[in-house]
Order: C-alpha cells, then structure tokens, then sequence
C-alpha cells in the first residue's frame, strides 16, 4: 500500500498518462481527476501529498480550484504544481514570482516536471502558519463564527427545554414515591 498520493487534475487523457509515466518510482499513489470539479473533491476526500493542477478545466477552471485551495490552511499547504500551455493566462490572475506553488509550461519533459515537483515541495513549506489564540487554538473565521453561534444558542434552548422535561420528570417521580407510601 503506497504511504502518498499524487493527484493530476487535467483533462487531458494522454496529459495524465504522461505525468504518471514521468513520475520517477517510489512509493505513491497516482489518482486522476478529468474536471475542475472532480479534482477539488478528491482534493477534499483524499488529501493527497501532491497535486499537479491544469490550468484549463471543464467545470470548474484551475483558477477556481486553486482559490477553493488557498481557503484552507490544510489544502493551501499542500504542494502544488500549476500545468498550462498558456502561462498568459496564468499570469493574468497570479504574478511571478510564484511563491507557493510551482509551475511548468506543457509540453514539459521529465526533467522539468521532477524539477517543478521540486520547487513545489519546498515553496509550500513557505506557506505561513494560521494564526493561534492563547490556547493554540486557531481562531474562528466570521462565517463559522456566527453559525456556531447559532448552533450555540439552538443547543441551549435545547438544554432549556430538558431540563424543564427533567423538572416535570422529578415532580412526577415525587408524587409516584408518595402514592407508594401511602399504600404500604
């Protein structure tokens, strides 16, 4: 059972081929995604070790894959590799130097994929730490914020309402214990 997994988003048939065919051998696993979409979930399901990310997808654009990536500290810290024919395309959304992540304009060889699989690994140990409270805990973002709020006080409202069930429960066990006494 391999201990990493390397997932190649594009949607390119022969492209994903190719990059398996590439990667030196080691101990990893190839997955495969064909859409922007389906890439982004398998990012989510198999937190793989690597990701090497087409630029043009269907469904989902790589541009979109990469922002659902940087919302997250756990998927934004995983090294990634952009792959595009067209880096002006590229370059209108992210200028260079690239900081967090690798990039390798197809067609590529195997050396300049093994050297951006490279440049990736080490530009993701870059990414800075989410910042933590007092506890070590990292704090709540605004939206989580206010649901938990809401799911808070639903809870307590809750907590209300057994304790008055418990209420009922205690008086209802006070007048059974009493009716016994007066029949012994």
């Amino acid at each position: 059972m391999s201990t990493h997994k390397i997932l190649v988003i594009d949607d390119s048939k022969v492209i994903r081929m190719r990059v398996r065919d590439m990667l030196p051998q080691g101990n990893f696993e190839v997955l495969e995604a064909r859409d922007g979409i389906e890439g982004y979930n398998m990012i989510r399901s198999e937190k793989p070790n690597l990701i090497l990310l087409d630029w043009l997808l269907p469904k989902m654009g790589g541009w979109e894959v990469y922002q659902e990536v940087q919302k997250e500290y756990a998927m934004k810290s995983i090294p990634l590799v952009l792959m595009s024919g067209r880096k002006g395309e590229v370059l209108e959304k992210l200028s260079e130097p690239f900081e967090y992540f690798a990039f390798v304009e197809k067609p590529f060889e195997q050396r300049e994929l093994v050297s951006a699989i490279k440049e990736a690994m080490a530009k993701a140990k870059k990414h800075p730490k989410p910042p933590t409270t007092d506890a070590g805990i990292p704090p709540v973002a605004a939206g989580d914020a206010a649901t938990m709020a809401a799911e808070i006080q639903a809870l307590k409202q809750q907590m209300a309402k057994m304790n008055g069930e418990m209420e009922t429960l205690k008086k209802q066990l006070s007048q059974l214990v009493a009716f016994i006494k007066q029949k012994l």
